[in-house]
């Protein structure tokens, strides 16, 4: 029983208010990893990091938090960095160094979940590869995805939006923010984008909405609102990982991923899904409280 999480590992180098640069390891999939380690699930991440002080500073943080770094991952020329601004808000832009490929899955791996998500679906190679991964998989076990969309790095909606239209119809779990979605479809209302995806393939669809909470769509139909937790926002890096990890976590308890689990999924009612809204609000909720990408760990909750 593990968690195989492909993607973007790289440095935040956030720059606060005061013009102090602080350096934090990030990139939304090693947020997700860390979350799932912080919260005692076993868990890999594929990325594509050089053997470089930034590389050593990745590994050393998935360490920490009870992750590991999948074999094959430290074959870049450099490791990835993205300069973080935050405005009076807290809120986060980003301008990416960035380069991927995704490293090979080891055949004697049979994952509780497969995670991939923003730029690890989008830029080449390893966007094909994250492609070939969802359709060779989506039989055999859990796929979960946030499209987490990075204009600066992606470009154009109208670019990337066949790729990640691809990776939602072959994943099972998606979670994206009303900026995603009015990214992606400026000219429509997010919730009406998230119910299109929700019809598109995925057993469930999350949609996030800063301090308006979250909603959920499921296949069949059920819909559900979750309000924010209040809490005294330090910057928002993280919080969507965070919420996404959450989710992860809260589906396992509910025996709800894996192998032969999708019709149970499919079926998710009223109170589990209320269940796992929560566990996952709750997660992005400690996460702004405090800078950087800093989900919580078990004995926090």
């Amino acid at each position: 029983m593990t968690a195989l999480v492909f993607g973007d590992a790289l440095i935040d180098l956030v720059s606060d208010q005061s013009g102090a640069v602080h350096s934090y390891p990030g990139g939304s999939p090693l947020n997700v990893a860390v979350g799932l380690g912080r919260l005692d699930r076993p868990v890999q991440l594929g990325a594509h990091v050089g053997r470089d002080a930034h590389g050593e500073q990745i590994t050393q943080h998935l360490a920490q938090s009870h992750a590991q770094l999948l074999p094959g991952s430290e074959t870049a020329h450099h490791t990835s960095t993205a300069l973080a601004k935050l405005d009076q808000q807290g809120k986060a832009s980003y301008v990416f160094d960035f380069a991927w490929q995704a490293p090979p899955l080891p055949a004697d791996l049979n994952p509780t979940v497969i995670h991939t998500g923003s730029l690890a679906a989008t830029v080449e190679p390893g966007g094909s590869q994250m492609l070939a991964l969802f359709q060779a998989n989506q039989a055999k076990t859990t796929l979960t995805y946030d499209p987490n969309a990075r204009p600066a790095a992606m470009g154009p909606a109208a670019a990337i939006r066949p790729r990640i239209e691809a990776m939602v119809s072959l994943a099972h779990v998606v979670k994206a923010s009303d900026e995603d979605l009015s990214y992606l479809y400026p000219d429509q209302d997010p919730m009406i984008s998230g119910q299109q995806w929700a019809m598109a393939g995925p057993a469930l669809v999350v949609v996030t909405l800063g301090a308006n909470g979250a909603q959920a769509i499921t296949t069949g139909g059920l819909r559900l609102a979750q309000a924010a937790q209040k809490t005294k926002v330090a910057d928002t890096v993280g919080a969507g990982d965070a919420f996404m990890a959450g989710l992860i976590d809260a589906l396992w308890r509910l025996n709800l991923l894996g192998p032969g689990k999708t019709e149970a999924l499919r079926g998710i009612d009223q109170t589990q899904l209320a269940q796992v809204l929560a566990h996952a609000t709750r997660l992005a909720a400690i996460t702004v409280s405090r800078p950087g990408a800093n989900p919580p760990w078990s004995e926090e909750l």
